[in-house]
């Protein structure tokens, strides 16, 4: 491809978004495509501590400066990491994205404040850099918190938040999803195996860069 494809992968945590990530990587370089697999927040080196201080640290944000911190790391992984790699025809694959944001601190910590959630929209504009695609991954919160405890991680300080701020989540990537359904594509991952799951993605993503290729 002449030009790139960038796909991020959404959800609340457990529903599988690194494992369907990891394997349409190896499934894009084995069909030859050149891959850059990354994550928010991270993703570049000033990210990765900005990750570090928002999921672990111990020092409280108040909320916009959590949200401003969240886009501060995401215009370092931008400008240092997806806009070189998509200028080289790269497939970037990045779980998580402004998705995330708009639905763990839009909905989840500011409850669809309108305020919020368009003071995220003016950042969003001002990054200029949205998904060509978008796979939000879904599953029960009984189903999540069973892969958490069996993935046996330390949790960061969302994964502890309180049973509501989970439901606000989920209902703020419904909203998403509502908004934008040519991008967003809804995937139980509770219904079907991985493999499954995978392939579908796969089939769907390569239809994308066939597309992309024939208008480069």
């Amino acid at each position: 491809m002449k030009h790139g494809l960038f796909i991020t992968f959404e959800g609340i945590d457990g529903v599988g978004k690194s494992t369907q990530a990891d394997l349409l990587a190896q499934a894009l370089r084995t069909h030859g495509y050149k891959v850059c697999l990354t994550r928010e927040p991270g993703g570049s080196a000033a990210s990765e501590a900005l990750r570090q201080l928002l999921l672990f640290g111990h020092v409280p944000f108040s909320l916009r400066s959590e949200i401003l911190a969240h886009f501060a790391a995401r215009f370092d992984h931008v400008e240092r990491v997806i806009d070189p790699a998509l200028r080289e025809g790269q497939v970037v694959l990045c779980t998580r994205f402004s998705d995330s944001t708009i639905a763990y601190q839009g909905y989840g910590s500011g409850k669809g404040e309108q305020a919020l959630l368009s003071f995220i929209n003016m950042l969003n504009q001002s990054l200029d850099r949205q998904p060509d695609k978008t796979f939000l991954l879904k599953a029960s919160r009984k189903t999540t918190q069973q892969r958490l405890t069996e993935r046996n991680t330390k949790q960061d300080k969302y994964e502890r938040a309180e049973e509501s701020f989970h439901t606000r989540v989920i209902e703020g990537f419904e909203k998403i999803a509502a908004q934008d359904p040519e991008r967003v594509r809804c995937m139980d991952t509770t219904l079907q195996s991985i493999d499954d799951i995978h392939k579908q993605i796969l089939q769907e993503v390569l239809a994308v860069c066939t597309y992309v290729s024939s208008c480069a």
